[in-house]
């Protein structure tokens, strides 16, 4: 799923534009972006468009991306979530250049950390962080300045080089920035550096107590990668003067000494000054994006694990039935602005429903059966029609569906008391088989309790295809499946995961538990087609006149099918709006 240069001309955005302009005028010879998660959990669709932005724009300009994890905060990382996001990336079509780790340059950002120290740009604190955020002020006022802002330089590298020694306990100093408890932007009021944490590190293991802040980390990371733009979402917009103050203090492209603990081991070792580019972040409503809630789902059981396909996670909606095609679709038409909008959750539905109308082949399901049984043809009648794999692609073939006396039908394609303009099947009316022929409703069988579990049915023998009768008009057409070879599968519908557009709204005294749909999940047992049963895992259909469906990932098999439904064929939340 890599764009081409050429496609590039073609889209215009202001960071393409900024790009274009540095590659015409020479500033970069060549592109490098970087996408940097932290591994702290599963990405979502809140990180689509920052995955497509950062790899795709490389790819479109010729350029290339890293991955790198940011591992600064080790007691809520873990390795699992590393590879899962390795995962997510592939499946979305893209790779990278360089797959790093932000714990790959803990030594040069510890040289890095005693140059500022060095040069009267740093200094260790022993406020603790209640005190801190004391003294920070607020907008209208400024902050004050540490009792310990003055310490030498001296007494700071030595404190400093005993943090890094592990004397002293988790959050007893920490290293921070000489700048201004003035500023206007509290980002730049003395923030912390380095902070002591004494804990394992899934890279690192016991080597470092202490460990750097996000801010200086990122700054240098991307600076030791020579990253030319470093794309990132709006809410980093505050944090760019910072940034740009690691990256011009510390001045890695000027002093490549400080990269001493990066030779020999196949890591970066020519620094460059990137520059920060921010864009609106992808919102959406009747979800949450905020891994702390999404963590609360799962950990509740209120959904059924970060794969559930009702989360907004990539490992969700790909189990859901979600494609990368339709992804980079909904991606593509959204574009990029600097301006945070809520986007409806059916303009991403759509792009699904567009993507799979032209590439998912076409079965037959029932997923709420009730046997019709023709009593016109003899019992052991069995025949095989043909049907397109697809009605606009004849490349696709053709497939072959058993027809016998005995078919399923969907138990709602039936009406004892139809309701005014009912078009499917009554006592006594006709409605056409999808390929097969209209069929007379005769007899409605009902069990002890008064429940309907049969219909019985004349097929009319001229309406056949290739029958003089086949043209011959009815108000409807229903699909089934063949009782003699159809296959039972389990059907899981799903929809929404809220009620509500914004569940994050609070205003009530409501949390987004309360607004949880309890109709999100729905498992149905049915039939499908032999053809249908097959398939392989992550396998897409259109169930004729259903909606879109895929066979899980994780619990189809050709002899017990499980289908997950992706999107209904057409959007019923408007309706209900």
């Amino acid at each position: 799923m890599t764009d081409t240069v050429d496609s590039a001309t073609e889209r215009t955005d202001f960071i393409r534009n900024i790009v274009r302009e540095d590659l015409a005028s020479g500033k970069h010879s060549a592109i490098k972006t970087r996408f940097p998660p932290e591994p702290n959990g599963y990405l979502h669709l809140g990180h689509v468009r920052a995955i497509h932005t950062d790899f795709g724009i490389a790819n479109e300009f010729g350029g290339v991306c890293n991955l790198r994890f940011d591992d600064t905060n080790p007691a809520r990382e873990d390795p699992e979530y590393v590879q899962a996001i390795q995962d997510d990336v592939r499946w979305l079509g893209f790779d990278w250049h360089d797959l790093r780790h932000a714990s790959d340059y803990f030594g040069v950002y510890y040289l890095a950390a005693e140059k500022l120290i060095r040069d009267g740009k740093a200094f260790v604190c022993d406020l603790s962080a209640e005190e801190v955020r004391a003294t920070r002020g607020n907008l209208k006022s400024p902050g004050t300045p540490s009792p310990y802002r003055e310490r030498s330089v001296e007494e700071n590298l030595d404190l400093f080089r005993r943090m890094r020694a592990g004397e002293f306990a988790d959050g007893a100093r920490t290293l921070r920035a000489k700048i201004d408890m003035a500023s206007p932007n509290m980002n730049m009021r003395d923030p912390a550096l380095y902070r002591i944490k004494h804990v394992e590190h899934q890279n690192t293991g016991a080597e470092w107590p202490i460990y750097p802040m996000y801010d200086f980390a990122h700054a240098l990371g991307d600076a030791i990668e020579g990253i030319t733009h470093s794309l990132c979402t709006l809410e980093f917009e505050d944090h760019r003067p910072l940034y740009d103050w690691c990256v011009d203090n510390v001045a890695l492209h000027e002093h490549p000494e400080l990269l001493a603990p990066l030779t020999g081991n196949g890591l970066p070792n020519e620094a460059a000054k990137p520059r920060q580019i921010e864009f609106s972040r992808l919102n959406l409503n009747y979800t949450v994006m905020s891994k702390r809630k999404l963590m609360a789902l799962v950990q509740e059981g209120l959904v059924d694990g970060w794969d559930d396909p009702r989360m907004p996670t990539l490992q969700g909606i790909r189990r859901r039935g979600y494609s990368p095609e339709a992804l980079k679709l909904f991606i593509a038409r959204l574009g990029l602005s600097k301006q945070n909008a809520l986007i409806d959750y059916t303009v991403l539905e759509n792009t699904l429903r567009e993507d799979l109308d032209s590439r998912a082949e076409r079965r037959m399901a029932v997923i709420a059966p009730l046997k019709l049984t023709l009593t016109n043809l003899p019992e052991g009648h069995r025949e095989v029609l043909r049907f397109a794999n697809h009605p606009k692609d004849e490349a696709r073939g053709e497939r072959e569906i058993g027809f016998s006396r005995t078919l399923w039908i969907e138990r709602d394609d039936f009406a004892e008391v139809p309701p005014k303009g009912w078009k499917r099947l009554v006592p006594g009316g006709e409605v056409r088989l999808r390929g097969a022929g209209i069929v007379r409703c005769d007899e409605v069988i009902k069990n002890d309790a008064g429940e309907i579990v049969e219909l019985r049915g004349t097929l009319d023998l001229e309406s056949r295809p290739g029958m003089e009768g086949a043209n011959r008009k009815v108000k409807g057409t229903i699909h089934w499946v063949d009782a003699a070879s159809a296959v039972p599968a389990e059907f899981r519908l799903y929809d929404r995961l809220f009620t509500v557009p914004n569940p994050d709204d609070e205003s009530e005294g409501k949390t987004y538990r309360d607004y949880l749909n309890p109709d999100s999940r729905q498992v149905l047992h049915g039939y499908v087609e032999a053809a249908a049963a097959t398939a392989v895992p992550e396998q897409q259909f259109q169930f004729e006149r259903i909606g879109y469906f895929v066979a899980d990932r994780h619990d189809h098999q050709a002899e017990k099918p499980v289908f997950n439904r992706a999107v209904t064929l057409r959007d019923t939340w408007m309706q209900k709006a």
